[in-house]
């Protein structure tokens, strides 16, 4: 009784009496389905109006069955669980329906989860022979999804990034070319900058105990994690959460630093005490970064595309900031780094980000990485 008011209470009724027939339910293609789901997650990234898909993987049942029996009688189940609003088409071709549910009360979430389980499960056992349910499996997407702690280090669902994950998607020609240009870019990189990152590694041997090569986690496209390298600019051992604490209060928009004149905000730390001498002028000239084009050699990073976070600051990222880590494979340099680099407050950052996703192009790349010498070398923005 009390679930099944949680879902009266949440906008529709999953134990109607009268559903409508099947043949009223318009059954999306599975691209037009991709585009809602898309569409869907766009809107909540504004709205934080939480949704809610439900796909019925119909297994081997769709290829081994030639009639559309099973298919029928799933559908008459779906035509009991959602409403005229709701999206029904196929999340994959003949073997993978889906639903979408909008407008949802997210307090009621294990409520509204745990009734339509059961009673889709129970309908499908009601509508369908023991081997035909046994080939079904239901599954639950929520939508947005958790990024605390504790939730494992890949936080993009691929049920909610059809488009950017299908063959076709993104100019995959161009997408193939960009591949070969960070190759051969990386490549061309590393062998030009071999005697620096010789004269790199003596440089910090001498200076402070530890490493010459810093190792760290950070998230990728998709949020999949990958072992990040720079030149060790930090003395080994350090506090951490200095930067947590001061990254927090830069997401967060709390932060207005200033430089040394005090007229110009800066939106990196300055004076860090863990920094090493050396460390200071790898920074401010941006040659403890050149150890990741061997990142891009692997696939991991691209020349051109957002910076890696860490995944204590997409803890803090709102909603909308998402999509700069989910939608583009991170880059050693891109638009805000030609931009104003440390100047840029974060939410700008961002925006540059996801302009750069949505205006993505070869030439696009190619301006900025012909731009990126001049903002190094004559920027006096990195600290």
């Amino acid at each position: 009784m009390n679930m099944r008011r949680s879902l009266d209470n949440a906008g529709f009724d999953l134990f109607a009496t009268d559903p409508e027939p099947v043949g009223s339910h318009t059954i999306l293609s599975e691209d037009a389905f991709h585009k809602m789901i898309a569409s869907e997650r766009k809107r909540t990234e504004r709205s934080h109006k939480p949704f809610l898909v439900m796909l019925l993987d119909l297994g081997e049942e769709r290829l081994t069955n030639g009639s559309t029996g099973t298919l029928g009688k799933i559908l008459d189940v779906l035509a009991l669980s959602t409403r005229e609003t709701d999206a029904v088409g196929w999340y994959k071709d003949g073997l993978v329906v889906g639903v979408t549910f909008t407008e949802l009360d997210v307090q009621e979430r294990r409520n509204i989860l745990n009734t339509m389980l059961t009673r889709v499960s129970n309908c499908l056992q009601d509508s369908l022979s023991f081997e035909q349910f046994s080939q079904v499996s239901i599954s639950f997407h929520w939508f947005p999804e958790e990024w605390g702690h504790g939730v494992p280090q890949r936080p993009g669902n691929p049920v909610f990034y059809p488009d950017l994950r299908t063959p076709g998607n993104r100019k995959s020609i161009s997408g193939r070319i960009k591949r070969v240009m960070d190759i051969v870019g990386s490549v061309l990189a590393l062998i030009v900058f071999s005697p620096l990152f010789l004269a790199i590694v003596v440089a910090i041997k001498l200076n402070s105990k530890g490493p010459a090569i810093f190792r760290q986690q950070r998230l990728g496209q998709f949020g999949k994690s990958f072992t990040f390298l720079k030149f060790r600019s930090m003395y080994v051992n350090n506090d951490l959460s200095i930067h947590e604490e001061f990254m927090k209060r830069v997401i967060h928009g709390q932060y207005e630093g200033k430089d040394g004149n005090g007229k110009k905000a800066v939106y990196k730390m300055k004076d860090d005490p863990r920094i090493t001498k050396v460390g200071h002028f790898l920074r401010h000239t941006s040659l403890d970064e050149l150890p990741q084009f061997i990142n891009v050699l692997k696939g991991d990073m691209s020349l051109v595309g957002p910076r890696p976070p860490l995944a204590y600051e997409c803890q803090q990222y709102d909603l909308w900031h998402r999509r700069r880590v989910l939608e583009a494979k991170p880059g050693i340099t891109g638009l805000w780094q030609v931009n104003g680099r440390s100047r840029v407050r974060f939410d700008d950052i961002v925006r540059l980000d996801l302009h750069y996703v949505r205006t993505c192009s070869l030439w696009l790349d190619i301006q900025i990485l012909l731009q990126t010498p001049r903002a190094v070398f004559f920027g006096h923005d990195a600290f």
